[in-house]
């Protein structure tokens, strides 16, 4: 087994396509076809995780955050980062970062919060868009089908619980060419009157380049007529934050009680409490003020997320419970999450949680 291996399995779980812009994911140091000595799974790569790995004989570290955020212009040991990375170097050690990506999927950091503290009926509070596109093409009748499957078995065609979907620009099924059509096959001039088929098919923008070469492998023409299309959808399944409810109801003090144990939050800062029961609770892991408008407009009780300035507070204009739990405790469940979801991909590897807490806030 090699690095890239558990790269893929990374990808299904949160594809890097989905991650913010501003965001760097992916394999930050190292050689993707290195053969795999072990992984070890962290919150953040700092110099004694790397140590840790060194010690555990792992040549990957997977980390949530990236340890290279902004432009490296040069090595020369300066700062934790530079010195991350030369140590890694030194000993061989690639880095993966996975973040927004992980951020972004349905069964990623929000997910893990949710099932931490309990709730259900869960849905994104911010839904992604632009996530699915739209391909077309013509193939001659007779291949139709051979096609069609080819490009379901890549990946199109599977649209949250839909699956093996195509459809015409009515989207009522397959359009056929009349049989006095006279597309060119092949070369320039080289003419054919066989009937064709219009076939359009919706995909996840992850899996364009499988789907095209697909397209191209399995298409009998020589040069394929094509068109892709981006849909501005609103992804259900893809998108910042989460939003679910409770079973029972519960009181705002005994919702922050619950809120500190099930997340180890050594302290919670929030607004004034209002009198009102909790039941559905939005949360977002990590650095989420952005969303508070959002968790407001789904209706919740409470938005749960961490590092809100003193004036994001007053958003809350006694509409909402806003609870800052902080940034670490967020997220500290996420290395869990990535070591469980490995562990049932990679069964001959040990994957390791790291046991260094990398949470640089202390409290007093």
């Amino acid at each position: 087994m090699v690095i890239q291996d558990v790269i893929s399995h990374l990808g299904a779980l949160a594809p890097l396509n989905y991650a913010e812009d501003f965001d760097n994911v992916g394999l930050l140091v190292g050689d993707k076809n290195a053969k795999l000595t072990g992984v070890l799974v962290t919150l953040d790569t700092l110099e004694p995780v790397v140590d840790e790995a060194i010690e555990k004989h792992c040549n990957l570290i997977v980390s949530f955050h990236p340890i290279i955020f902004k432009g490296l212009k040069k090595l020369t040991g300066e700062n934790y980062v530079e010195r991350v990375v030369m140590k890694a170097l030194k000993h061989n050690i690639a880095i993966y970062a996975i973040h927004t990506a992980l951020d972004n999927s349905f069964y990623g950091v929000n997910d893990m919060i949710c099932n931490q503290l309990n709730l259900s009926n869960k849905r994104i509070l911010i839904p992604q868009s632009g996530t699915i596109k739209k391909l077309t093409t013509y193939v001659p009748t007779a291949e139709a089908e051979t096609l069609r499957n080819a490009l379901f078995k890549a990946g199109a065609g599977a649209i949250g619980n839909y699956s093996n979907c195509s459809f015409n620009v009515e989207g009522q099924g397959t359009y056929k060419a009349n049989k006095d059509a006279n597309p060119t096959i092949g070369d320039i001039g080289k003419r054919h009157t066989e009937p064709e088929t219009k076939i359009t098919v919706i995909f996840p923008k992850h899996k364009e380049k499988e789907i095209l070469k697909t397209l191209f492998e399995t298409h009998s023409y020589e040069e394929v007529a094509y068109e892709i299309m981006a849909i501005q959808n609103k992804n259900q399944q893809i998108g910042m934050g989460m939003i679910g409810e409770f079973e029972t109801a519960m009181s705002e003090q005994d919702f922050l009680k619950f809120l500190k144990e099930k997340m180890n939050s050594e302290g919670i800062r929030h607004t004034e409490l209002l009198g009102k029961s909790i039941k559905k609770v939005a949360v977002l892991g990590g650095s989420g003020s952005f969303a508070i408008q959002a968790a407001k407009g789904a209706g919740a009780d409470a938005f749960v997320t961490a590092d809100l300035k003193y004036h994001d507070f007053f958003s809350a204009e006694k509409n909402i419970l806003l609870v800052d739990i902080g940034h670490y405790e967020s997220e500290q469940y996420t290395k869990n999450g990535i070591v469980a979801y490995l562990t049932k991909k990679i069964t001959n590897f040990a994957i390791i949680l790291s046991t260094i807490n990398t949470n640089p806030v202390k409290y007093f």
